[in-house]
């Protein structure tokens, strides 16, 4: 007879053996360098998170983009740009480009340098020889000057906004040679040369009356131009009314204190721009910002305009699909989710932490099948009960109000193990930096918890959607296991897909592989 001892039944002995250790020195799976690049643009805002300062950021980006094909790196660019409305990593990548990948440039640039912010980015980055250049190039400053003489005359105004490096230097740098007499004479504006004032476009002008004569009808600039002028609540509130709906987001607070959403038709005409869905829409807002917004305001903000973004909210996520099945979401409530989802950026910081994007996922696929159970987890699962009918806001911020402890991934899944729960998809949002279930070497404790479930539940699956950039994963890739990072709405669909058999082994990797450059 074979000695028992030796040769036990070793539950997990044919799972995948861990590979690297994770920000707690937990064992864990690395990711490979196409899904690290992946990860790391599509959740990294190069500023410090709970366990990465931005600098361990930038060059984790640099060394992996190093090791992947360029024409991936123009997709990851052009995806993370596009699908998860991200700003600094595609200007990263677009830079990387002009060392190595020149070729894809041209259908890279205009896809991701899409206004004034991210063409200050991408000339920021290059001056700053993070990329190995502090020059521009041949290529780049073409690139540049198309920008500079296709852009609208309101878009060259909000590229006018901001430093470091301001549109004066950059035009200084590229020196574009416009065929219009009116971008001649604005070029010669931003850059404080003489020019023709008659020349100037309207808005311009506009703007150069109005300063001479604040007295008259505010013009309709960027909000930021006007905010060294004076004016009266009047002029406040004719700004506000102009205001683009992404302004109108973030300028809540500044419109408050000048009075006015003192006057209640006003305040209905700002609530029904808040809630149009062709209005939030245009402006690619990431749910999370409307939840910024709502937590920003505060109790400065009128209730119609609170319910307002509450709305906006729910639009925002209109398009999140409905998931066939019995799905269960595991939103990671730790101690190290209390950080911001975007890093730490000093005054700037966002208010909103990883903890209330992980609530308002679970809240979002809570509300589109209301059969979908949630279990928050820390060193252990979390009991609380959910009303689907309840607003996203309260069932996001239910959530997000548990908070602490240590992380735990395996937990969820014992759950369900010891209770014999069945579910077609199972879904974790978390940063995956799981360390009290640590085993120390073999399969993670998480991959053994889905081994025994899998034996129920064969055709089950599970997804790792990870909010920060961080090399590794509690589970890892395979035919039935998804790792995806982001906080945009598009990590739903591709979730969807996923669920109906619709991806490939390679799973989030082949969604980029398939951007159409």
């Amino acid at each position: 007879m074979a000695n028992t001892q030796i040769f036990q039944s070793n539950r997990g002995a044919l799972l995948p053996h861990t590979d690297k250790l994770n920000e707690e020195y937990a064992a864990a799976y690395a990711f490979d360098d196409r899904h690290l690049l992946a990860q790391y643009a599509a959740t990294g805002c190069l500023n410090s998170t709970f366990y990465a300062d931005a600098s361990l950021q930038l060059q984790t980006l640099l060394d992996t983009a190093k090791n992947v094909e360029p024409s991936f790196i123009a997709k990851t660019a052009v995806y993370c740009r596009e699908k998860g409305f991200m700003k600094d990593t595609p200007a990263l990548l677009t830079a990387v480009l002009t060392q190595r990948g020149q070729d894809y440039l041209p259908a890279v640039f205009p896809r991701v340098i899409g206004n004034g912010k991210m063409l200050r980015n991408v000339v920021q980055i290059l001056r700053s020889g993070a990329v190995g250049r502090k020059s521009l190039g041949t290529r780049p400053k073409k690139l540049v000057q198309h920008w500079l003489n296709s852009a609208s005359e309101r878009e060259l105004l909000s590229a006018a906004i901001g430093t470091q490096p301001s549109l004066a230097d950059i035009i200084k740098m590229v020196h574009p040679k416009p065929s219009e007499s009116w971008r001649e004479a604005f070029f010669a504006w931003v850059i404080d040369k003489p020019y023709d004032g008659e020349q100037l476009p309207p808005l311009t002008k506009a703007f150069e009356a109005y300063k001479r004569d604040p007295s008259g009808l505010v013009p309709d600039v960027p909000f930021q131009l006007l905010t060294a002028l004076p004016r009266d609540t009047a002029q406040w509130t004719q700004i506000a009314l102009n205001a683009s709906w992404q302004m109108l987001r973030m300028n809540l607070n500044t419109f408050a204190r000048h009075g006015v959403f003192d006057d209640s038709q006003v305040v209905s005409v700002l609530a029904a721009k808040l809630r149009n869905p062709e209005a939030i829409a245009k402006a690619r807002v990431i749910p999370y910002q409307l939840l910024s917004a709502y937590k920003a305001a505060g109790e400065a903000l009128p209730s119609e305009l609170a319910n307002a973004l509450q709305d906006a909210l729910e639009i925002s996520l209109a398009n999140v699909p409905e998931l066939a099945g019995k799905v269960v979401v595991c939103p990671d409530v730790s101690g190290s989710m209390s950080s911001s989802v975007t890093g730490a950026r000093g005054s700037a910081t966002s208010s909103v932490r990883c903890i209330d994007v992980a609530a308002l996922m679970a809240a979002a696929l809570l509300r589109k099948n209301s059969q979908t159970r949630v279990l928050a987890f820390e060193n252990d699962v979390v009991d609380m009960v959910l009303n689907s009918r309840d607003s996203l806001m309260t069932n996001a911020q239910k959530l997000a109000a548990i908070g602490g402890g240590g992380t735990n991934c395996s937990a969820p899944l014992r759950r369900l193990n010891r209770t014999k729960t069945d579910a077609d998809l199972v879904i974790f949002v978390s940063d995956n930096q799981s360390w009290v279930d640590d085993k120390g070497h073999g399969a993670t404790a998480m991959m053994q918890e889905w081994a025994l479930f899998k034996k129920r539940n064969p055709k089950a699956k599970l997804v790792c959607l990870d909010i920060q950039p961080y090399r590794t994963t509690q589970a890892a890739e395979r035919q039935d296991i998804l790792n995806i990072g982001g906080f945009s709405d598009a990590v739903f669909s591709i979730i969807a897909a996923f669920a109906k058999d619709e991806l490939t082994p390679a799973h989030w990797v082949d969604v980029i592989e398939d951007t159409v450059l």
